[in-house]
């Protein structure tokens, strides 16, 4: 199944590698990454994955993650 990742990030160094890492780590494949600087010191990130397992794991992962301020899922079309 594919899922909608919404996520609003800290603009660090590596932000990006430990979202996909701990995406694929929890079983999800990243279909689709798209994203945009919201100002000096936040990035609005999309990303489209598949998997599957339930991705209420994934989201508690995510929101563990210093970098990763907040994150939506939703099922896709």
């Amino acid at each position: 199944m594919r899922y909608q990742l919404d996520l609003t990030l800290r603009q660090v160094e590596g932000a990006l590698v430990r979202i996909v890492g701990t995406t694929e780590r929890r079983g999800f494949q990243p279909i689709h990454v798209e994203g945009q600087a919201d100002g000096a010191d936040q990035w609005n990130l999309r990303m489209t994955v598949e998997g599957q397992r339930e991705p209420e794991g994934l989201k508690h992962q995510l929101e563990k993650l210093y970098d990763c301020l907040s994150v939506k899922v939703q099922p896709c079309a």
